[in-house]
């Protein structure tokens, strides 16, 4: 028996929001949005500062409750999805005083991820030593912000939320971490990026959505990837 193309049913989106509606006080950080993101895609989310960004990105990582509206993560709400997503926020969220692999390690445990084998791998995998003892506040920028990928990824999630990842990081070192991120969209995760340097993932990313005043006004697909295709 022949199916038609019309006849197979869409996959479903790993992300849902509907009416998302997020007030400070007076001030309406995110204003009814709406939008549906399939899973092993790369979206790039650009806009001015205070265009709502940061705060869709911690909404999504269940970090900013919603005042209105609705989010479904997985058929999840975020705080039931937790365990799917791995959330880089601005600041890198390390301690200082620790090294690298002291601070996986600290996470590790919270994720009930036992010995030092996955810690090792994730560290190798952003192109650091685990064996540097070097403590974190010594670090790079660069250094620093690969470190922070590393603790967002350690428990293998099907989402990557990054805010503003190659923040204050050189040109090599952001390239190097864009062919890291192909990498994982490549291999399936669905990943968010917010950033202010688009540049960095032309042909990296699958679309690019472009918000305003708490709204998302376009979904533009990379030009490049669609040449791909």
């Amino acid at each position: 028996m022949t199916v038609s193309a019309s006849e197979i049913p869409a996959a479903a989106a790993i992300i849902s929001v509907s009416n998302l509606v997020k007030q400070f006080g007076r001030f309406a950080a995110l204003r009814g949005v709406t939008a549906e993101f399939d899973a092993g895609n790369f979206h790039v989310i650009l806009g001015d500062n205070g265009a709502g960004k940061t705060t869709l990105l911690r909404a999504l990582a269940g970090l900013a409750h919603p005042t209105r509206g609705k989010i479904s993560i997985l058929g999840k709400t975020p705080n039931e999805a937790c365990r799917e997503i791995g959330y880089m926020a601005h600041p890198s969220l390390l301690y200082d005083e620790m090294s690298g692999m002291e601070n996986l390690r600290y996470f590790a445990r919270l994720y009930d991820i036992a010995g030092d084998a996955r810690c090792q791998h994730v560290i190798r995998s952003v192109g650091l030593d685990p064996e540097l003892a070097r403590p974190v506040g010594k670090y790079s920028q660069g250094m620093r912000q690969r470190m922070s990928l590393a603790r967002a990824i350690l428990h293998d999630p099907k989402i990557l939320l990054l805010d503003e990842p190659f923040s204050n990081v050189d040109v090599h070192s952001a390239r190097e971490m864009s062919a890291l991120l192909k990498n994982m969209r490549d291999a399936g995760k669905t990943i968010f990026v917010v950033t202010h340097q688009p540049a960095l993932l032309e042909g990296v990313a699958d679309e690019f959505v472009w918000m305003q005043a708490g709204q998302i006004i376009d979904r533009t697909p990379s030009l490049l990837r669609v040449g791909e295709s």
